[in-house]
């Protein structure tokens, strides 16, 4: 479920408790969550309604400014059923407070070397380091370029990347990416 900037800020700040989908089936269930831009949102509740039960309140809950605009934007998917979650903020997003660490244990690094160990593994090639040091010397690079100058396809690239963000080693930039404190002092 995507959630855009200003609607995971009301979640954040408590004036938006709702959100509706058209999905052909719930994609979220109550109690799983996910990271925003705000932090990490939580899905209290998952409910088929009928589209025609949706009031003002709802709208309001939604954060949207009226009826007739949520219903715009419910019906932007024909046939498909709607769902109406509660939402709530369940914290910061984890990855920021780890990313921002700028010293590591001997059992941190252990950790991550471990972590990096296995991401090579899977894929039967070392392409964590690399990927790790070719950020560091081009922070702020657009993907497409890194993915380029190692022969590699852009959405795998990304993909990789993502995997690396969530061990606190990077972080996106408006365009490109960055080593982080906690990926500087792995690499030291």
């Amino acid at each position: 479920m995507l959630i855009s900037p200003a609607t995971a800020a009301g979640i954040a700040d408590g004036s938006v408790t709702l959100a509706f989908r058209r999905w052909d089936r719930p994609r979220m269930r109550p109690g799983s969550t996910q990271r925003t831009t705000a932090g990490v949102v939580r899905i209290d509740s998952v409910d088929e309604i009928d589209p025609e039960a949706l009031t003002e309140d709802d709208a309001a809950r939604a954060g949207v400014r009226s009826l007739a605009e949520l219903r715009r934007l419910v019906d932007r998917r024909d046939g498909a059923r709607v769902y109406r979650m509660e939402v709530s903020f369940a914290g910061a997003d984890p990855r920021v407070a780890l990313r921002e660490q700028g010293e590591l244990s001997e059992e941190d690094r252990r950790a991550v070397d471990q972590r990096l160990d296995r991401l090579d593994a899977a894929r039967g090639t070392a392409w964590t380091r690399q990927v790790l040091a070719l950020i560091a010397e081009l922070p702020g690079v657009r993907a497409p370029d890194l993915a380029a100058s190692l022969g590699r396809e852009t959405q795998p690239f990304k993909v990789d990347v993502r995997k690396l963000k969530e061990l606190g080693l990077t972080h996106s930039l408006p365009v490109g990416y960055e080593i982080s404190p906690r990926g500087r002092a792995y690499l030291r």
